[in-house]
């Protein structure tokens, strides 16, 4: 094991843990050293100790297929990603400010509208989006904050800056596998952690659930969270039990919930009625209340949105913010934050060719083989082309999507993601990594030290979402000492 590690390299890309020259990066060197110390059947023995743990803990995700729904084991590395502390500190408060920007933009979109009418963005990418939803005019929640719970993708470039990729903003998910990521890590590795200080995630639900009560209706006492979950056939179902039994609060789905003459919204148990304060949904707009939005919904909750709009309730993530977790609305991010907070955005976005505009559409279909094209509002990797890993019959029928549909594509170079060592077949190798980060908004906010870091396992491929056989890590803030 230790020749595998001597010979690894990942130029021309950063890598997190190994130098250009083959070295432990500085806050990398235990971790490396521990790990270049064991053999190839005492790393393989770990391995296994690991897949064991995943299966015995029951962490597992669903695919969807044209055959049916899959359930899978949680892919896992062992090898966790290793970043410094003062590093990670300037990237949470770019992130903070980032959440603070496009919680106020989805504000102004719903009232005045004033970065409309100045032009800053057109107004026509923002009122004809499928996420702006014109039933959500002149609502007001708590605090001013429509995003509770946003997942901002990060990547890394050739030079180790960190960027953002995109902005998940309606019902992000992956924070249940970053912290059981920690609870293998911590059971596998143990002497690890005894020779590092880690920053902890694992208190988590506590910050999601102080986040929830602080927007609560009804104050003077423990209010009633519900975590409202399509039910056992989604792909995240087990995030959101594990969240609802972290955070002491209740699982429910839409048959569960009723609402009251008085537009409140009750819960049924054995005891009778109990009433709810903050809905946790787990579960797009188009299914919330079958009053407003799809009338054929069974998902939902019918009356959800008049208890939201006389305030008797609280819903996180609003319903209306997915106005702002668009790829489209996401280029105009930066601008936002000039124009609502007047400051400099302190994480950057990754270059992006909006194929609306004409300039830009046809730079975008003159330069397929160099670009990632992605549609303005798919999730999971679905839709997405990364234009030097295919062949030109790809990149025809892309062209002619863009030229049918311009305002629903997106272009960004393809990047030089960082790697990280990864344990593949029995040996170390660089594997393309992103992270999500998770940062929280209500009465305040909250940024996780690190967060999920996902991994490409296939080699060479970009694309790291688990539905497309990705996998994921540990990810340590660790300090300097």
């Amino acid at each position: 094991m230790r020749s595998q590690w001597e010979d690894y390299r990942s130029t021309p890309y950063f890598d997190e843990l190994i130098t250009d020259r083959g070295k432990p990066r500085t806050a990398a060197r235990r971790v490396v050293n521990s790990l270049k110390s064991l053999n190839g059947e005492e790393m393989a023995a770990l391995v296994a100790s690991a897949e064991l743990l995943v299966r015995e803990m029951g962490i597992s995700f669903t695919v969807y297929t044209e055959s049916g729904n899959i359930d899978r084991a949680w892919p896992f590395d062992i090898i966790p990603r290793v970043i410094r502390a003062n590093e990670w500190e300037q990237v949470a408060v770019g992130l903070r400010q980032r959440s603070r920007a496009l919680n106020a933009f989805i504000d102004d979109i719903y009232h005045e509208q004033r970065i409309l009418a100045e032009d800053v963005i057109p107004a026509d990418i923002v009122l004809e989006s499928g996420n702006y939803r014109p039933e959500c005019r002149g609502v007001r929640p708590a605090h001013g904050v429509w995003a509770h719970v946003c997942g901002s993708d990060l990547v890394r470039d050739e030079n180790g800056r960190f960027l953002v990729l995109e902005d998940n903003l309606r019902v992000p998910s992956g924070v249940s596998y970053m912290l059981e990521n920690r609870e293998i890590t911590k059971r596998v590795l143990p002497e690890l952690f005894r020779n590092y200080s880690v920053q902890p995630v694992d208190d988590y639900p506590t910050q999601l659930y102080s986040t929830l009560a602080s927007i609560a209706p009804r104050r003077g006492k423990r209010p009633c969270v519900a975590v409202l979950t399509p039910g056992i056939y989604n792909s995240a179902y087990f995030e959101h039990a594990f969240l609802a039994q972290g955070m002491g609060a209740e699982l429910v789905e839409g048959s569960d919930l009723f609402v009251d003459d008085d537009d409140c919204v009750y819960m049924r148990t054995v005891k009778g009625p109990r009433r709810v304060d903050v809905i946790y949904r787990r579960i797009d707009d188009d299914f919330l209340d079958p009053e407003v939005f799809r009338k054929d919904s069974m998902l939902g909750v019918p009356g959800l949105m008049r208890a939201w709009k006389a305030k008797n309730v609280a819903i996180a993530n609003a319903p209306g913010g997915g106005v702002a977790d668009d790829k489209v609305i996401y280029a105009y991010v930066p601008d936002m934050v000039r124009f609502y907070l007047n400051e400099e955005p302190l994480v950057d976005n990754v270059e992006t060719y909006l194929c609306m505009r004409e300039d830009h559409r046809e730079y975008v279909l003159n330069n397929l083989p160099k670009l990632v094209v992605k549609p303005a509002n798919e999730s999971g990797g679905y839709g997405i082309m990364v234009g030097p890993k295919v062949g030109p019959e790809v990149h025809r029928k892309v062209a002619r999507l863009i030229q049918k549909d311009p305002r629903n594509y997106i272009a960004q170079p393809t990047l030089r993601l960082s790697t990280a060592p990864t344990y593949s077949d029995g040996d170390i190798a660089p594997r393309h990594i992103d992270l999500r980060p998770f940062i929280l908004q209500g009465k305040d906010s909250w940024v996780t030290p690190g967060g999920l870091t996902r991994v490409a396992l296939v080699e060479g491929s970009l694309v790291v979402n688990s539905s497309q056989g990705g996998g994921s890590k540990d990810t340590w803030i660790v300090g300097d000492s």
